[in-house]
């Protein structure tokens, strides 16, 4: 039996997110279209992931909380938990080595955190989408410190990817490896190119949504049971063991 799954999304927390892509909107069009288990991966925090909680467990979606890290590297990784106070604790070790660069809304986009009926409490000050002073090789395992899983993201874009900052996918406690496409090929504007090796890891794909229309654009099948995904129940947290035990049945290449 599998679930339909989506675990890169972001919100109006993200400065290169819409403000119209509020957690709660997030979940609902994710429900609206299937998905069953979701995460939300703003840049370099967990902010919104409260008030995604809040919407998650209404609408019966099993929620992940994480956030997208910018390593030292340029490379962008999705640090995932099913434990909301792991995600908050790691958001904010993540912010405390956040180059602290001042964000201009207006230049760079609004990087606003809500509560469950989209008010806004407040706005985060420095630029998220900043690197943090932490390399690849060592956030796998700072993020298994606070019980999360990683996942590098879109390996197969020409910005911010494994394979645009050193040519290849690297070695790593990585529990899978997210595609744009499968198989993955190194980008060319005319769509060709060479297929890239990802040393046997399992594969996703996530839709990366920044906008509403985004959302759902490319979920994969997780061979997971919901109900021992999620054993409380709505509102409650899922086990992460079974997260990793279902990525890790994923096709790998």
């Amino acid at each position: 039996m599998s679930l339909l799954a989506d675990l890169h999304n972001h919100s109006c927390l993200s400065p290169c997110g819409s403000l119209d892509l509020s957690p709660g909107v997030l979940a609902a069009l994710a429900g609206e279209k299937g998905i069953k288990a979701l995460a939300l991966t703003d840049h370099n925090s967990a902010l919104n992931c409260p008030a995604f909680a809040k919407h998650c467990a209404r609408l019966g979606i099993v929620p992940i909380f994480g956030l997208e890290a910018t390593t030292q590297e340029e490379i962008h990784v999705l640090c995932l938990f099913t434990c909301l106070e792991a995600a908050l604790s790691f958001g904010e070790y993540v912010y405390s080595i956040l180059t602290p660069f001042p964000n201009d809304p207006e230049k760079t986009g609004d990087q606003v955190y809500v509560d469950e009926d989209d008010n806004i409490e407040g706005e985060v000050e420095y630029f998220l989408s900043n690197a943090i002073d932490l390399s690849i090789d060592r956030l796998g395992p700072r993020a298994e410190e606070y019980g999360g899983l990683v996942i590098p993201a879109h390996i197969d874009r020409p910005a911010f990817s494994m394979t645009s900052q050193f040519g290849v996918v690297v070695q790593g406690p990585w529990t899978a490896v997210e595609c744009t496409r499968i198989p993955p090929r190194f980008f060319l504007p005319s769509g060709d190119g060479a297929l890239i090796d990802t040393l046997g890891y399992p594969r996703i794909t996530s839709s990366d949504a920044h906008y509403p229309e985004h959302v759902a654009r490319r979920p994969f099948e997780l061979d997971a049971v919901l109900e021992e995904l999620l054993p409380g129940g709505p509102g409650t947290e899922a086990d992460i063991e079974v997260l990793k035990a279902a990525l890790l049945r994923r096709p790998a290449g």
